[in-house]
């Protein structure tokens, strides 16, 4: 486990980690799928404009589903206690130091 320093204190940095095995499998299945949707839009007996309008409507939701998991991920990294800890002492260090004050 590693560890870092901050303000004189040693707090353990524990990320979970993933195997290769499951990134590799997630990435096969976004794979698979991706180009599963696209092959089936490609292949709608439709004329070119609501067969280009099924694409770019599902770049869109891919795109967004990206954006979705980005800000549930920075939401509960900002709800641990070891970021809420950080935020206090730092919160500390600037209010014990007050460059304004003449009696420091």
């Amino acid at each position: 486990m590693r560890c870092r320093r901050l303000i004189g204190m040693t707090v353990p940095h524990t990320m979970p980690k993933t195997t290769a095995a499951f990134f590799v499998q997630a990435a096969v299945a976004f794979a698979i799928s991706f180009v599963a949707a696209l092959g089936g839009i490609y292949f709608l007996p439709l004329d070119p404009w609501p067969r280009l309008f099924l694409g770019v409507t599902f770049l869109f939701l891919v795109s967004s589903a990206f954006t979705l998991a980005k800000v549930i991920r920075d939401q509960q990294e900002a709800a641990t206690v070891r970021v809420r800890l950080d935020e206090a002492r730092i919160e500390r260090l600037l209010a014990d130091y007050d460059p304004l004050n003449t009696a420091n």
